[in-house]
């Protein structure tokens, strides 16, 4: 076979992407020395992504990727940065306490065997699974609560700055390099363009990029400041620098890993208030959030996804609260019962994944329609993962208009965003995109049920659903087992390592590694 992709220029830039993840490791570095906790974790990352990164960089001098070598760039980013990020985790278990989710028992037990080739395995899984997880911002993990109060302010910074770099990395991917493929969501970023390329806000990715890296950057600190700042004036007590920071890495990111076991249900209601809105702005548009910097605040608005998104979310928990207080095994009074139904949609629309409490003791009819919730995703052009509005949008409009035209056979009516058609191939990409999106969501379900049944695990049918629909979609809290007071170390190795592959494949959106799989892309 003659490979016809420029596989060198790909591997090449990825390289220097994972130069340059040593400059944010330094952090967790800087804060374990403080600490005064082990340093090694870190240094062996910086020592290993520095030298891996440029090593691969002399492949190749090309930096002009084609499409086709841009799917394979983005695919093995992903890739190798969670490998990468995997290090601090798998190495920091060496000396923990064995009954640590992170615990590494690779010097402890005699060399040779099946059982040491098993535990290093789980260990090595598990630290992939939580690498995977910060850099998709699925917010999924498989520490138990032992593990947040034992695990050094370091690791978990590390975490939460995977998941930050996450959500900015999908930015410009989305924004820049994949603004050609067509499944609907990169090119419908902006309400006045339906086009196969997304209409930049510059003429050049460089330029593009630094303007989301601009408004990122800010909504963070304007996180960070909010938080804060609620704990220096007294109605925050648990609100320290720490957990302000990272709280508000996770909240834009849409990310929702927190470092308290207790989510954002271990701080006090205002808290969970103040987060809402970032994990709002997180998911919104970044192009329309350009637009209210700059002063235009009627064109955003105007946008038709927006509006939609908006409403999916106000209708969502209206519905969920109505259930709560309809449930006489529920009294959180009118406020708690607005507030949670209001901050558990907003968290599982947005794919961030917090929570103010734990769902898992609510109802059936609430907890589907969170089931339901995750398939929405926020607005494309933002962190968000899941299906995205835009795509639902435009699925329902179509649906309309066949209807329409099932009665008007003679009418021609295109379906439109603002006062732009939608063309017909970009609609055909939708609703295959979702389709495949749906099949892969329940073969993922399928492995569940099959593995947990295989090793004896008990795992319910929507246990199952939830798990699949979080892991694929990039939430994080599922239900059951996987609840959002509970962790993801019940399922078998085996399942845990098809989910860290889930979650690459869902949250860099599914085409750019499946066409690495059509032996026409190598050949052709």
């Amino acid at each position: 076979m003659t490979i016809r992709v420029d596989w060198r220029s790909s591997v090449s830039v990825t390289g220097t992407v994972l130069k340059w993840l040593a400059v944010p490791l330094v952090g967790p570095l800087l804060l374990a020395i403080y600490d005064g906790v082990d340093i090694v974790p870190f240094l062996v990352a910086i020592a290993i992504t520095a030298v891996a990164g440029a090593v691969l960089e002399q492949l190749s001098d090309e930096r002009d990727l084609r499409q086709r070598e841009a799917f394979l760039m983005v695919a093995l980013t992903w890739l190798g940065v969670a490998v990468v990020g995997a290090i601090p985790f798998f190495l920091t278990g060496i000396d923990a306490d064995p009954t640590s989710s992170f615990y590494n028992p690779l010097f402890d037990l005699p060399a040779g065997g099946l059982a040491t080739l098993s535990v290093v395995t789980s260990a090595l899984v598990d630290s992939l699974f939580e690498s995977m997880s910060g850099l998709t911002t699925t917010g999924a993990t498989i520490m138990t609560g032992w593990d947040f109060a034992n695990q050094s302010r370091a690791i978990l910074l590390w975490r939460q700055l995977l998941q930050w770099l996450g959500g900015l990395g999908i930015l410009v991917v989305a924004i820049g390099l994949l603004s050609n493929l067509m499944v609907g969501g990169a090119q419908l970023m902006e309400t006045e363009t339906q086009t196969r390329n997304v209409t930049k806000l510059t003429p050049e990715i460089e330029s593009t990029a630094r303007l989301i890296w601009g408004l990122y950057v800010g909504l963070t600190l304007a996180a960070i400041a909010v938080f804060y700042g609620l704990h220096l004036v007294g109605l925050a007590p648990n609100m320290d620098l720490f957990n302000a920071v990272s709280h508000a890495f996770t909240s834009v990111a849409t990310a929702g890993f927190s470092p308290e076991a207790g989510s954002v249900g271990a701080f006090e209601p205002i808290v969970q208030w103040a987060v809402m809105p970032f994990m709002i702005l997180g998911a919104t548009n970044f192009i329309l959030l350009y637009y209210l910097v700059q002063g235009d605040f009627e064109r955003p608005f105007k946008s038709e996804e927006l509006r939609f998104y908006l409403g999916i979310i106000a209708t969502f928990a209206a519905i969920v609260s109505i259930i709560l207080a309809l449930d006489p095994d529920v009294n959180n009074g009118l406020e708690g019962t607005v507030r949670h139904s209001l901050f558990n949609v907003i968290s599982i629309v947005t794919t961030t994944g917090y929570a103010s409490m734990d769902f898992n003791s609510w109802s059936p009819g609430a907890k589907h329609i969170l089931f339901l919730s995750m398939f929405v995703g926020g607005m494309a052009g933002s962190t968000t993962c899941s299906i995205k509005t835009v795509r639902w949008l435009v699925i329902f409009k179509s649906l309309y208009r066949n209807l329409f035209v099932s009665v008007h056979p003679q009418a021609v009516r295109p379906v439109r965003l603002g006062d732009s058609v939608v063309d017909e191939d970009t609609i055909n990409d939708i609703f295959s995109y979702v389709m495949l999106a749906i099949l892969l969501f329940f073969a993922l379900t399928v492995l569940i049920v099959v593995d947990a049944a295989r090793v004896g695990t008990a795992v319910s049918e929507f246990e199952a659903l939830g798990a699949s629909a979080s892991i694929f979609l990039n939430i994080g809290p599922a239900f059951g087992m996987a609840g959002p007071m509970d962790n993801y170390a019940g399922f078998p190795v085996t399942t845990r390592a098809v989910m860290v592959i889930m979650m690459w494949i869902g949250r860099i959106e599914i085409i750019p590694v499946l066409i690495l799989l059509i032996p026409a892309y190598w050949e052709s």
